[in-house]
């Protein structure tokens, strides 16, 4: 009889969150089965029943210490409107804006420069005693500065606007809780001429490892999808608002400009027995063919155009790579990465130009509904915070689908692809070749504690195999 043999990277490094990856061989290394496993379970959507509305947008962001401001902004979108507040004053909405690009530039700094640029720099194989950070800190001591730098700056915008780096709370249901002062805005414009020289060298060290790797990039984890992101209503890019658009694989639109309060006349999630994370699709294309990718590419490829002037000139090059059609390139995540760190510079030195920052009319108050849901472009991809609350105040429902969430059918395709191109049927299996999946999977910068929520009944298996890898039982329930 044919013995299975498994393989397992555990955890998945350089990622935020814990995971697993499952490799199944036959007699002869040939990948059978790869499999992407979150084994981790927070509830989030059930430990905040029964909690104040206004207490959400402080904490759901306990969900990540990478990209709290996402999720804080996402829930306070919702609760502006159970507070009935359709429109921000100027004010609040620009300090929430500029919250914003400030954790896109921190978060994409930290992931190309901490966790991804040491197999860019070194290359997919090399020794992991030097393919991590302190190897690019020994090697490239300026360039580690630089990320260094550039992420301080990011952070100390998001405590100039959310009062602190991490799990801050200066946006409120209906606007914010403080505004930004000609001092602080100072404090940022000194250095703002740097942080644009940086990013503009971080984007030439993607798009030419990109162009300098092109036959690696095109064969790596490509393959056609589907896509979706938020843009504008004329079609740019728009990282804190817009309405829902999704393309399919050769750029036709599936649907375009779809308030998203009605996300769930087009959005489905299914949940399958072996991971906590959900796998959404598209409803009209159903389970099968439904699903899409989030995030950096995605945004590139769904926008019109970018509406700052270096990141539209980088992504009218990024585009010509394609010829104007989608980039299914897993691997081109991190050059679109680098596109929008640029954007975010630019809006950043764009907002604090403007003096609605020191305006004094920051909340607003409307007649109180029952449901709210907020959409925000979050840096791995398009997160979803969807609420009801009750005649008291209290959350009744909560149903978060996250960015990664998005990506999950997309990571366990990428790590099947990857498995059978550098896996599948090799005599001996070495660290690079597991590396190789890592790198698959490292280029969707994956939050995988945000990922592990559940809606209704979750199950949890147990599988119990003997030494010979045959399957002696199985047990599940429901939690």
């Amino acid at each position: 009889m044919s013995k299975t043999k498994v393989i397992e990277i555990e955890p998945i490094t350089r990622v935020e969150g814990h995971g697993k990856v499952s490799i199944h061989l036959d007699d002869h290394n040939n990948v059978r089965e790869a499999r992407l496993h979150i084994v981790e379970f927070r509830g989030f959507e059930r430990f905040i029943h029964g909690r104040p509305f206004w207490e959400v947008p402080t904490i759901v962001q306990r969900l990540c210490g990478i990209c709290p401001v996402s999720h804080h902004l996402a829930a306070s979108k919702a609760m502006d409107l159970i507070v009935g507040v359709k429109k921000l004053t100027p004010t609040a909405e620009k300090i929430r804006r500029l919250m914003h690009y400030g954790q896109i530039m921190q978060s994409h700094v930290l992931h190309f420069f901490h966790l991804c640029s040491p197999d860019l720099l070194f290359g997919f194989d090399a020794d992991p005693a030097i393919r991590n950070i302190i190897g690019v800190i020994e090697k490239m001591p300026d360039l580690a500065v630089q990320g260094v730098m550039m992420r301080k700056f990011g952070q100390e915008i998001i405590k100039a606007t959310a009062g602190k780096k991490i799990h801050g709370t200066g946006a409120v249901p209906g606007g914010v809780n403080k505004n930004l002062s000609i001092k602080e805005r100072d404090f940022f414009l000194k250095d703002i001429e740097q942080m644009k020289k940086w990013a503009q060298g971080s984007l030439n060290i993607a798009r030419q490892y990109s162009l300098d790797n092109i036959k690696l990039v095109e064969l790596f984890a490509t393959f056609n999808s589907s896509h979706l992101s938020l843009v504008r209503e004329d079609g740019a890019m728009d990282l804190y608002h817009g309405n829902l658009r999704s393309i399919d694989a050769s750029g036709n639109i599936i649907f375009d400009q779809v308030n998203y309060q009605k996300y769930n006349d087009y959005i489905m999630e299914e949940v399958r027995p072996w991971s906590y994370m959900k796998f959404p699709f598209i409803k009209s294309r159903s389970h099968l063919d439904g699903w899409y990718r989030v995030g950096p590419l995605s945004r590139m490829n769904t926008c019109g155009f970018i509406d700052t002037p270096e990141a539209g000139k980088a992504l009218e090059e990024f585009k010509k790579l394609t010829n104007g059609k989608p980039n299914h390139m897993s691997l081109a995540n991190h050059w679109a990465r680098m596109i929008e760190l640029i954007h975010s510079v630019e809006k950043i030195e764009e907002l604090l130009h403007d003096t609605d920052l020191q305006g004094d009319d920051l909340v607003v108050r409307g007649e109180r509904a029952e449901e709210g849901i907020g959409l925000i472009e979050a840096p791995r991809g398009t997160l979803f915070h969807h609420y009801r609350v009750n005649e008291d105040d209290l959350v009744t429902y909560c149903n978060l689908i996250v960015s990664t969430t998005n990506n999950n059918e997309a990571m366990n395709r990428a790590v099947t692809a990857i498995a059978h191109d550098y896996i599948s049927g090799k005599p001996k299996i070495t660290e690079g070749m597991l590396n190789h999946v890592e790198v698959a999977l490292r280029a969707y910068d994956p939050c995988l504690s945000c990922a592990t929520h559940a809606v209704g009944q979750m199950p949890l298996v147990i599988e119990l195999y003997d030494s010979e890898g045959i399957l002696v039982e199985r047990k599940s329930k429901c939690i």
